[in-house]
């Protein structure tokens, strides 16, 4: 019971409990969201696979396309990078790959920028996910400003789909006397096992992690002690697999959209370093 109750709480299966100031700047989560999956080699990561990513923004950039994506690097687990595109719909991505196809210079520079990232990578995998409205709470959030994602994956056993729903459906409605607690839920429609689910939990800093620690008590006892026991005896029945991770946005790996670049250039596209300055050179005859 501990061991379930401590994951969903604070740093949670379902939800990381993480609280923000109230944004102004607020973008919903997309319908469709697609995440491609690069797992680097031991001592290619970091600089070099920024610099090999690179190649992807600029001929994005060239070619002015006005598709967008960003990346988030894994700061628990394996060494890996997950680039995020969203679109309204699964035609709308449709088009977006044929587009792309007909753009023979696009095409082109992005074949070239594949054949070189491959070099740096172990393996390479790739999913579609739905989003869910009703099992997600507070998700239009100022996006822009983010730094984190804690991101929850959970496989629902065979035969407990009604399950899960109560037990979102309760974690929810004790969240949402929480306030600024937020979540957005995803269906993997492609590309994982069985019935699983995604929750992505964006954070502005890492002490939002800590604040969540101190929501425990808080949850709990909106859930009520009768509500707990039925919440940990549903979880032992329901949760097949999960798995819970830590990711920093990465801009020098994303091309960004241009109202987040707006709103936070010193984060999206940070002015290049001046070169060190040269030390005035002494007159010959100077001691």
């Amino acid at each position: 019971m501990k061991r379930f109750t401590r994951l969903l709480l604070g740093t949670g299966v379902l939800v990381g409990g993480m609280s923000i100031a109230v944004a102004q700047e607020t973008t919903p989560p997309p319908k469709v969201l697609s995440i491609m999956r690069e797992f680097v080699k031991p001592g290619k990561g970091g600089a070099v696979h920024e610099k090999s990513e690179s190649a992807f923004v600029q001929a994005m950039t060239r070619a002015k396309w006005p598709t967008h994506y960003f990346a988030v690097s894994s700061i628990t687990g394996k060494p890996r990078v997950l680039f995020l595109t969203g679109y309204d719909s699964f035609e709308a991505w449709e088009k977006d790959v044929l587009a792309t196809q007909k753009n023979a210079t696009l095409s082109a520079a992005l074949d070239r920028a594949n054949a070189a990232d491959g070099e740096l990578l172990s393996d390479y995998d790739s999913s579609a996910l739905v989003y869910n409205e009703e099992y997600s709470l507070r998700s239009a959030v100022d996006i822009a400003h983010m730094r984190y994602f804690d991101i929850a994956l959970y496989r629902v056993r065979a035969g407990h789909d009604a399950d899960w729903d109560t037990i979102v459906k309760m974690v929810k409605a004790a969240y949402e006397k929480i306030p600024d607690v937020h979540f957005a839920t995803y269906y993997a429609q492609y590309g994982q096992e069985g019935t699983t689910y995604v929750v992505f939990t964006p954070m502005k800093s890492a002490a939002e992690i800590d604040q969540s620690f101190a929501q425990d008590k808080q949850f709990m006892a909106n859930m009520g002690e009768d509500g707990m026991k039925k919440f940990s005896e549903l979880l032992a029945v329901t949760i097949e697999f999960s798995q819970h991770n830590l990711f920093a946005f990465t801009p020098s790996m994303s091309y960004p959209r241009d109202e987040w670049i707006k709103a936070d250039p010193d984060f999206w596209k940070p002015k290049p370093a001046a070169a060190p300055k040269k030390a005035a050179e002494k007159p010959a005859n100077s001691q």
